[in-house]
């Protein structure tokens, strides 16, 4: 189709052509999002996704691979997009908890993925490369902050992070009568995560592991 364009027209046309393509895969990524998080993998229907982001199915197995392939990427993309939100930040951990409670919250999307993961896949997904990477340089960060006294010993960087994680996360799977028992707002909610990380982590009262 580019024949007989004149260099100028050429270049602009391959610029529109990128850009198209670009913007086709943003279209399929937002969609499989959508269709993992609600359906997982294996119910997860790529004609749908296709649909949902108004293109061929065709352009999906071109630009992704199969369907377990484009969830990898969708899932390696949230979690990219979900360590850049929120850097882990030593010398205040309790708020960086209430930053990961706000970011939860609002991309519950992550925390579902990883659950179908864990689910369909044993895990597997944790194996990827921007995972592996944020959890190192997370655990790596609270080991330093632990040489520093900055942060309690009891726990290992490894509980730590779990700990922080597990807290933040825990009102997404609260059941409607624990959650009754509770404070409904949100903000009271976080103020309960980050004060609790604030007493977990302390570093002023280091005891030491044990029993």
């Amino acid at each position: 189709m580019a024949q007989g364009l004149s260099t100028d027209q050429s270049v602009i046309y391959n610029r529109e052509m990128k850009r198209d393509i670009q913007e086709t895969k943003k279209r399929l990524l937002e969609a499989a999002t959508n269709e993992f998080a609600q359906r997982g993998i294996a119910g997860a229907r790529v004609d749908r996704i296709a649909e949902l982001a108004g293109c061929s199915k065709a352009l999906i197995y071109d630009y992704f691979g199969n369907k377990d392939q484009l969830f990898d990427v969708v899932y390696d993309a949230l979690v990219v997009a979900f360590v850049q939100e929120v850097p882990i930040d030593t010398s205040d951990l309790a708020g960086y908890a209430g930053r990961l409670f706000d970011q939860y919250q609002a991309c519950p999307e992550i925390l579902r993925l990883a659950i179908w993961d864990i689910l369909e896949r044993g895990g597997s997904g944790t194996q990827l490369e921007a995972i592996q990477a944020a959890n190192q340089h997370k655990i790596a960060a609270i080991e330093q902050a632990q040489r520093d006294g900055r942060v309690s010993n009891r726990w290992s960087p490894a509980e730590i992070l779990m700990l922080i994680v597990g807290m933040s996360t825990m009102w997404l799977f609260a059941t409607p009568k624990i959650a009754e028992l509770s404070a409904s707002e949100m903000s009271a909610r976080r103020r309960t995560v980050t004060e609790a990380v604030r007493r977990l982590v302390d570093g002023s009262k280091k005891t030491g592991r044990g029993p």
